[in-house]
């Protein structure tokens, strides 16, 4: 079945939306779409999984322990497990969309 990545954005300031695009046994991908919202104050992701992130539209900044990385469009990290990590900032002029891949 075909799908596109930019489908389904919908402008929504009180929450991330978080969409499935496949899962099995070893990955998982989503996209996600922020909208000005950022990681709460003190709270740090620190997965059991490897996380790719690429930005597809918008921009952010994750910020680590120790620095801080800005992303634009097209800009990719990988995010080792148990690295922690939290979304410092995204764009609340337009939409910024994250596809992740979890592995």
């Amino acid at each position: 079945m075909k799908n596109n990545i930019f489908e389904n954005i919908i402008i929504d300031k009180k929450q991330e939306q978080f969409f499935e695009l496949i899962k099995n046994d070893n990955i998982r991908i989503e996209k996600i779409v922020s909208n000005g919202q950022s990681s709460p104050i003190n709270f740090w992701y620190e997965q059991k999984e490897n996380e790719f992130v690429l930005i597809l539209k918008g921009n952010a900044i994750l910020e680590y322990e120790h620095k801080e990385v800005i992303l634009k469009e097209g800009d990719f990290i990988n995010i080792p497990a148990f690295t922690k990590h939290r979304v410092k900032y995204t764009n609340q002029m337009q939409p910024t969309i994250w596809l992740a891949i979890f592995y």
